[in-house]
């Protein structure tokens, strides 16, 4: 007696795929077997099996994949992967400025992480941990002479900012001054020439904000030559100078004669 054929075989892979595995035709055993219909019962499992198979991918996907579709379906390349994890998000530019014994002419030639610079906010403490810096900030202005003024010598622990310039962390340079010593012995900036490039400055505002400057180059200028172009000139990123005496000491004058002047910039 012959029998009835197998219905399709339909199945989804791991990927999600519809694979439906064509059936050849059953052997004939006479005329009369080849014209027999297959029963309503087994019409019905074939019908509710394909159906079944069918509705899982159009819900998942939308559409059918068939077996030419396949090649569309490979793992991402690993390495493509690892190069979008990698990439740096977008943003400004930050680079190492080069260096200089004896300072840049015109500061820092990169832009700095803080190229849009901060708003307004004055300093009120310096911190320079290479040198054992830890200092109050006061503002200071110009003498009647059109020198730009110094803390009090009575309180050597005490660092000027120019507040006529801008505050560290705007764009521009940033001017904070100090002195090198009192009559009673080292002050604020004592150690200022021992600072490299690469050291850190860190300035805290009097808005909460910390700020930190990284040491570009180091100048020392005599006093009566002073590099006002290289301090005080325009700047199109946040820079920092720090200014005390240096060099010989003229009894006369009760002065030193040079001035010790360290550039940085903002990271």
């Amino acid at each position: 007696m012959a029998t009835d054929p197998p219905p399709p075989r339909a199945w989804i892979d791991q990927r999600g795929v519809l694979w439906i595995e064509s059936v050849p035709p059953p052997p004939v055993a006479s005329a009369a077997a080849a014209a027999r219909p297959w029963n309503p019962f087994t019409w019905f499992l074939v019908i509710v099996g394909v159906l079944a198979a069918v509705a899982t991918p159009l819900a998942l996907t939308g559409r059918i994949l068939t077996a030419a579709d396949n090649a569309s379906v490979a793992d991402p390349d690993p390495r493509t992967a690892l190069a979008l994890e990698q990439e740096p998000p977008a943003g400004p530019a930050s680079a190492t400025p080069s260096t200089s014994a004896t300072g840049p002419d015109a500061g820092p030639s990169s832009e700095s992480a803080t190229a849009a610079g901060l708003p307004r906010s004055a300093p009120v403490r310096i911190r320079i941990p290479a040198i054992g810096v830890s200092a109050p900030v006061m503002a200071v202005g110009l003498e009647a002479d059109g020198v730009v003024g110094a803390p009090p010598v009575e309180q050597p622990n005490l660092a000027g900012w120019y507040r006529y310039g801008p505050t560290p962390g705007q764009i521009g340079p940033a001017v904070i001054l100090g002195h090198v010593d009192t009559t009673s012995g080292p002050a604020v900036f004592a150690r200022l020439r021992e600072l490299a490039p690469g050291d850190e400055i860190e300035i805290t505002r009097r808005d909460g904000r910390l700020v930190t400057f990284v040491v570009d180059g180091l100048e020392k200028a005599p006093k009566r030559n002073f590099p006002t172009g290289r301090v005080y000139g325009r700047l199109d990123h946040a820079g920092l100078r720090l200014i005390t005496c240096g060099g010989a000491f003229d009894r006369s004058a009760r002065s030193y004669i040079d001035n010790v002047i360290v550039y940085a910039h903002a990271r």
